[in-house]
């Protein structure tokens, strides 16, 4: 990642060079040696938005499970392969992952 000026930064951690990667219109800077990541305040600012806006859009998908009562012995028929599928974690995590 450059400076304003032009010039090359460098990892604060190991003194590597920088490459930049775009992450949805976020600058993302990546050290090619210890593989750290390093954001612009403003840029986490973006992904910390981003981020609440897909979980708030994931909300009303969701189901509320059925009341449990004493006779039941299994989940009912529509709520067991709800469980076993496993969705994204975080838009970070598709982000990243």
């Amino acid at each position: 990642m450059s400076t304003d000026d032009g010039t090359e930064m460098t990892c604060p951690v190991c003194q590597g060079g920088m490459a930049v990667h775009d992450r949805l219109r976020v600058p993302v800077a990546q050290c090619q040696t210890c593989r750290g990541i390093f954001l612009r305040r403003s840029s986490l600012a973006d992904l910390i938005e981003t981020e609440n806006d897909w979980h708030v859009s994931r909300g009303p998908r969701t189901q509320p499970l059925p009341r449990i009562t004493p006779d039941m012995t299994a989940p009912p028929p529509d709520v067991a392969p709800a469980a076993q599928s496993r969705p994204a974690r975080s838009f970070v995590d598709a982000l990243f992952g």
